[in-house]
């Protein structure tokens, strides 16, 4: 399974990426191994995620919601909280 994912930063910025295992890569960002703009932003919280039967699916999405303005994520968030 693969996963588009939305993490929260400790300075309230929001961050999505893509993964095949949403836990690890929490932990990962979460160990500063993770993406460079969530090394100087820990903790991350996890906030959100989908699934998709491809990577290919998953990064298409991941694309589609760096797109979106701050409020149209943050009312994604909400909507499947």
């Amino acid at each position: 399974m693969n996963y588009t994912y939305i993490v929260q930063c400790s300075d309230g910025t929001l961050y999505t990426g893509w993964t095949t295992d949403v836990e690890r890569r929490v932990r990962t960002h979460n160990s500063g191994k993770g993406a460079k703009y969530t090394r100087s932003r820990l903790p991350v919280t996890l906030v959100y995620y989908e699934t998709y039967p491809t990577k290919q699916e998953a990064m298409r999405r991941e694309w589609e919601i760096k797109q979106l303005t701050r409020e149209e994520k943050k009312k994604l968030i909400v909507k499947i909280q």
